[in-house]
């Protein structure tokens, strides 16, 4: 093969080279993507108006419409998670928490012999259902700056049977409240007696003999 051949065959190479080249850059120009200004591909979202969109979490179920279907024999087993740290036994005394024999009517942080938190001791009042269902479900919630580091009983009839077995604990057991009874609030005062009628002037009619 002679040099003129060698020169065609180089020649026809270096064409299809320059073509092909050529074909890159004008395809870049005519399809030119500019690049994003944030690496990545944005998906929008829309946002869910606040309060309508989100669904109400359900309320509680008061515990007195609970007590009445409550099994203390159920209630028993819920007290083993609070074995460890305290006595069902009259008199045993406390343990890492306060005895809880009698504890359903009697006043908070009054059983002997066990050191109270501030917070607890500042609380008042008396261990009713509510107050002691509001502190089984959430301690510390129910008492900021308790320190008792259970962290709650969640379900609701668990803690309605927890409550029907530790009233159970006592020589004389408190009464279940009615289903419709709402707790009376702390600040609630007494209604005041009605006034008498005023007297008449007439003698009142007199009762009958007994037979």
């Amino acid at each position: 093969m002679d040099s003129f051949e060698l020169n065609k065959i180089a020649g026809a190479v270096l064409s299809v080279a320059t073509f092909t080249l050529g074909l890159s850059v004008f395809s870049d120009m005519l399809f030119y993507n500019p690049p994003p200004e944030k690496p990545g591909f944005e998906i929008a979202v829309q946002e869910a108006s606040s309060g309508a969109a989100q669904a109400a979490a359900p309320a509680d179920v008061p515990i007195a419409q609970l007590l009445g279907a409550a099994s203390s024999e159920r209630g028993a087993a819920q007290a083993k998670k609070c074995a460890a740290c305290h006595n069902f036994v009259e008199g045993a005394g406390a343990k890492v928490g306060p005895d809880l024999y009698g504890i359903v009517g009697r006043p908070v942080a009054s059983a002997e012999g066990f050191a109270y938190s501030a917070a607890l001791k500042g609380h008042g009042g008396d261990w009713s259902f509510e107050t002691l269902n509001d502190f089984i479900k959430n301690p510390k919630a129910a008492v900021p700056g308790t320190a008792m580091g259970f962290a709650g009983i969640a379900k609701e009839t668990d803690r309605a049977d927890l409550l029907v077995y530790l009233n159970t604990l006592s020589h004389s057991p408190q009464p279940l409240p009615a289903a419709g009874e709402a707790p009376a609030p702390a600040d609630a005062k007494p209604a005041a007696p009605e006034a008498a009628p005023a007297p008449t002037g007439e003698p009142a009619p007199a009762a009958p003999a007994n037979p």
